[in-house]
């Protein structure tokens, strides 16, 4: 029996032997290998013998190896070891099994940041032309590596790797919070990761001007600071740009009183007007000191866009009249273009290809300035990009714009949008249609995705958004967006997350539903789509009419609805901070919003109750004044609850989120923060501190409500109980 036994432990593990060999065989892509590398290489080929990680493992480099490729090396050391428990050292030669990172015998040429990379039983060579590609050879090594069962390995295989698109971009808009340093690093690692080599940075008044001391908020990071982060990201082959707002978007600098002259139109401080020298001398100040915190860096973007209020003062207007409104920016544009060009920076700005010729009025205008670099949207493209090609031809550098996936409150459209039409495509598709096209078309000198900060989300929710257009811009035939939906959930999260697809469709809908609450949308959209409180008792009979259940009902309906899968969500989120998941951190912020979320439904409930209670209240006032009164008093009770649920919900979101960032709002002994809305109704910009997220709920004034229900049972009890 016990040879039966042994014979038969054989034969299966011969089967599974041969099943290995012959899928490891048939293989044609590293998805049927379990792997899940983002952004996918250009090419691979997977043959030959697999490559075990047998500590400790030599890492070789080059006799005159470049710091960088040290740095290089040093990261693949940490990672190893952190992450697979593998240890690994420099040395000069190889010995034993052995990493070779070489500049050395490049057979194919694959550009500057394209790499080989050669995996065999002993060596595991990466070849590329520059430290970039090495270093970008490295990250696709370590989504390589399989956690064997007995130790770690890599499936024998070649790769030759390089961009689609040159240059690929992330927007990271901290205009309504700041994050912390260690955050702000851990940030740069995880793009870099992804094959990311730019961060626009709109960074507004989170720099500590020298110039302009009074327009950094407080604990905005100093010029010292900014440049740790530039030298940073260069290490990381990340460019860091500034982005310091130009014409529009500038309620930073025009809100306060001393720049105030400097405004197109007095009443407004979102623009300033392009006719005012003052203008000029203030921005360039600013951009100066911009330029100093970002040394080495290539580029510089001044924004500009959204100019709501363009040439509405006289001066401008008359201007206008020659030139056309689309003149007079581009009189501020290239004025601002030429300063900086003379300072040794690209300028970029949210203009787009041909935008002017479309705008003018009169035909009569001023184009830009051939140098200036186009980062808006192509939505108005005719087929084969005829605009960008033009505006290339016309010697335009032009980046293929990605826009962010929306500005909904709480969480992100990934997987579907809402309408009055019913649910229609989410941001993650769009984005892949649009990022394939353009990727293939060799037309684009760079992409940008964009993470407009209007609604105040946190940034991690901003990741699936930032890895698609990095896996796309680098390679935009390859994977489909299915794989790559389930690669990234995988090589984000870990192999041992859980239900994440269905984590994000359902903080998907529940963000629309939170958007539709209260007064939410109207500040956003202008929707209208308010909610009211119920009735309060009137006269000497406890008169009440029961209005509000059948007013609300439809909403009442949905936050049932929407109760049960947040509930789901929190579940989801709890399950996987009890796994060890990768970025344990993003479902702590998903939990909070699926709690807030949660706490907007409880809240309609409430206010069915209360509605009930003081119908029952009223009812009982001709059978037993008592009981009539203590139906008063629990819904009291019940108005308090809600009350601290909601402090309770909120307090534990901002601990959450402020372990990242600094206070929303934030003041110090020295300096306090100085808040004024601006005309653009952000979201995020309803309150100087995180408020926003309960400013609907404040706005209802469930305190004011219970104090006269409190004034109205003291009659009572005066008329009656006593």
């Amino acid at each position: 029996m016990k040879s039966f036994k042994i014979i038969s432990s054989f034969f299966a593990f011969s089967l599974s032997l041969v099943f290995l060999l012959t899928f490891k065989a048939k293989a044609t892509d590293l998805y049927q290998l379990g792997l899940n590398v983002i952004p996918y290489p250009q090419e691979v080929i997977v043959d030959g013998d697999n490559f075990y990680f047998e500590s400790p493992i030599s890492i070789v480099l080059d006799p005159n190896a470049s710091e960088d490729d040290k740095f290089t090396a040093d990261v693949l050391i940490t990672e190893l070891k952190e992450e697979f428990g593998i240890t690994a050292k420099i040395a000069s030669n190889p010995s034993g099994n052995s990493i070779i990172l070489t500049k050395k015998g490049i057979s194919r040429k694959v550009g500057v940041e394209g790499y080989h990379l050669f995996v065999d039983h002993k060596l595991l060579t990466i070849k590329a032309e520059s430290s970039t590609g090495l270093f970008y050879g490295a990250q696709t090594l370590l989504q390589l590596i399989k956690k064997g069962k007995s130790v770690p390995f890599i499936y024998g295989m070649q790769i030759t790797d390089w961009p689609d698109i040159k240059e690929r971009a992330v927007h990271y808009d901290t205009k309504h919070h700041q994050d912390k340093k260690a955050y702000v690093e851990s940030f740069i690692r995880d793009m870099a990761k992804y094959k990311i080599n730019m961060l626009v940075w709109e960074w507004e008044d989170k720099l500590a001007y020298p110039s302009q001391p009074e327009i950094g908020a407080p604990g905005a990071f100093t010029m010292a600071e900014m440049q740790e982060f530039t030298a940073y990201a260069k290490k990381y082959h990340i460019e860091l740009v500034p982005l310091v707002q130009g014409l529009g978007h500038v309620s930073f600098i025009l809100k306060w009183p001393q720049h105030a002259h400097l405004r197109e139109i007095a009443n407004s401080n979102w623009e300033f007007c392009p006719l005012k020298e003052g203008s000029y001398d203030l921005l360039f100040r600013l951009w100066d000191d911009a330029i100093e915190a970002t040394p080495g860096s290539e580029y510089i973007h001044i924004g500009s866009d959204e100019t709501y209020e363009l040439a509405h003062c006289q001066q401008c207007k008359a201007k206008a009249s020659e030139i056309g409104a689309s003149g007079v920016y581009h009189l501020f544009v290239n004025k601002a273009t030429k300063y900086l060009k003379s300072k040794g920076r690209k300028v970029m700005a949210w203009e787009r290809p041909m935008g002017w010729k479309m705008s003018q009025s009169p035909a009569v205008g001023i184009e830009p300035d051939r140098d200036l670099v186009l980062t808006e949207s192509y939505e108005y493209e005719k087929p084969g990009f005829k605009y960008a090609k033009e505006a290339k031809a016309l010697g335009h550098e032009v980046f293929a714009y990605d826009p962010n996936p929306g500005i909904e409150q709480m969480f992100l459209p990934y997987f579907f949008r809402e309408s009055k039409q019913g649910r229609k495509e989410g941001s993650l598709e769009g984005s892949y249609k649009f990022l394939t096209s353009t990727a293939i078309s060799g037309v684009f000198d760079g992409m940008i995705n964009t993470s407009w900060d209007d609604s105040g989300l946190h940034n991690q929710v901003w990741m699936l958004s930032f890895v698609t257009s990095a896996a796309f811009s680098w390679n935009g035939k390859k994977p489909g967006l299915e794989e790559f939906t389930h690669s990234f959930f995988n090589n984000y999260y870990g192999e041992d997350a859980t239900d994440m697809q269905e984590l994000f469709e359902l903080l998907n809908e529940g963000a629309f539903y939170y958007m539709n609450t209260f007064e939410r949308k109207v500040w956003a959209w202008g929707d209208v789509g308010k909610t009211h409180l119920p009735d309060l008792p009137r006269g000497d009979a406890l008169e009440y009419d029961p209005y509000w259940i059948r007013e609300y009902r439809e909403m009442l309906l949905k936050s049932s609805k929407i109760n049960e899968k947040m509930k789901r969500a929190i579940q989801i989120t709890e399950n996987n901070l009890n796994l060890p998941v990768k970025n344990k951190y993003d479902f702590e912020i998903f939990r909070s919003i699926a709690r807030m979320i949660t706490h907007t439904t409880q809240t309609y409930k409430d206010l069915e109750s209360l509605e009930n209670l003081i119908t029952k209240a009223h009812r009982s006032h001709f059978i037993d004044h008592k009981i009539a009164y203590n139906y008063m008093e629990e819904a009291s009770l019940l108005i308090t609850k809600s009350i601290e649920r909601r402090a309770q919900v909120y307090g534990d979101l901002v601990k959450t989120w402020e372990k990242s960032r600094l206070p929303k709002g934030y003041s110090t002994a020295n300096q306090k923060y100085f808040f004024q809305q601006d005309r653009a109704r952000h979201f995020a910009q309803r309150t100087a501190d995180m408020s926003y997220m309960i400013y609907d709920e404040q706005l209802l004034d469930l305190e004011g409500y219970q104090n006269k229900l409190k004034e109205y049972m003291k009659y009572y009890a005066d008329t009656y109980l006593k």
